[in-house]
C-alpha cells in the first residue's frame, strides 16, 4: 500500500495537486491520503498552495462557470527544501 514516499513522488511528478487527485493516481482510500498528507505537512514537507484561477478546476471549465469562486479545491505541494 502506497505512503508518505510515495505521496511525496506524485507531488513531485505532477506539481500541485488536490487530494482527490493523489488518491486517484495511487488508488488509495481518500481518508488515507488525507491522514499521510497532514502528516507530511505536520513534518515540514507539504504545504497547501493557492490555487490558480485558470487551472485550479479539476474539470478545466472555472473561466466560463459562474460559481467558480466556491468550489477551488485544496491543492498542496512539496516545499521547497
Amino acid at each position: 500500500m502506497a505512503g508518505l514516499k510515495e505521496i511525496r513522488e506524485v507531488l513531485t511528478l505532477h506539481g500541485r495537486l488536490a487530494s482527490q487527485q493523489i488518491s486517484q493516481l495511487l488508488d488509495l482510500p481518500l481518508t488515507r491520503v488525507e491522514v499521510l498528507l497532514a502528516h507530511l505537512e505536520h513534518m515540514g514537507l507539504v504545504t497547501h498552495v493557492a490555487p490558480d484561477t485558470d487551472d485550479s478546476c479539476l474539470s478545466g471549465g472555472c473561466r466560463r462557470c459562474p460559481q467558480r469562486s466556491g468550489c477551488q479545491p485544496q491543492l498542496w505541494a512539496l516545499t521547497a527544501q
